[in-house]
């Protein structure tokens, strides 16, 4: 994989198991700055595992992992919260708090952070502008459908311009509309607001209009990684499972 624009994110040797099972079994994972990378596989083979390892929400039972030059493995409690502060992470259910509107809910990382309230309503705002529901910030998440939460999720892990955006099954339950849409966010938190990204899915269609590089997660370790024309020539049986499914799906080719 080329880093002519130096690593965001570097995994070695990663180790995770609970008890007997070995869920990440010496993951080596590489991701150059300002590209999306995008984790497939089978359920059950890591994929969330990944992205709490790279949150520091996870210890691991050995390896190391760095995030924008940060250890976030074996590093002090400090170097965690720096490496954390780089972060966005959208949740697969959206996870927004259910007693706070939409505004409030993109304000509060940054107020967390400690920005004015006032400034963080403002900053709020215009990332809610940005991801077209201005008229949907004074709503409770109950009050939007699963794709506004979502995107309401967006502008919250990005509003406070993270380096780094780690995504879980963004367009997962999301019809075919709507995922296109998250797509194109996921697409702009590269290319409009300069983030690297890991994106947990299981969508090839989705991976391939994201991903600069989309990687098969397999028996604890990366089986396949390539450019999108690379994942897709790859003869590895899961890969073209994937392939098989979204071809059925779409009735053409990804």
């Amino acid at each position: 994989m080329s880093d002519t624009n130096g690593t965001a994110i570097s995994m070695r040797g990663v180790k995770v198991a609970f008890g007997p099972r070995a869920v990440l079994d010496g993951l080596d994972l590489t991701v150059p700055r300002g590209t999306n990378f995008v984790l497939m596989g089978l359920s059950g083979t890591g994929k969330s595992v990944t992205l709490k390892a790279l949150a520091g929400l996870l210890p691991v039972d050995a390896g190391d992992v760095e995030v924008s030059g940060v250890r976030v493995v074996h590093g002090d409690a400090r170097s965690v919260r720096q490496a954390r502060r780089g972060m966005g992470f959208l949740f697969q259910n959206a996870a927004l708090l259910r007693w706070l509107t939409a505004l409030d809910n993109v304000a509060l990382p940054l107020i967390e952070a400690g920005v004015a309230e006032d400034e963080a309503r403002d900053r709020a705002q215009k990332r809610l502008a940005d991801v077209g529901l201005s008229e949907a910030a004074d709503r409770a998440p109950d009050e939007m459908s699963g794709g506004m939460q979502k995107r309401v999720a967006f502008a919250r892990a990005t509003v406070t311009d993270p380096s780094v955006i780690l995504y879980d099954e963004p367009t997962t339950g999301l019809d075919p509309i709507t995922t296109r849409t998250i797509d194109d966010l996921v697409a702009r938190g590269r290319d409009q607001y300069g983030a690297t990204g890991v994106v947990v899915s299981h969508d090839v269609r989705s991976a391939l209009r994201v991903g600069d590089w989309i990687g098969l997660l397999y028996e604890g370790r990366l089986a396949v990684v390539g450019r999108p024309d690379e994942f897709l020539a790859s003869d590895h049986p899961v890969v073209r499972e994937f392939v098989r499914d979204a071809k059925s799906s779409a009735g053409r080719e990804p």
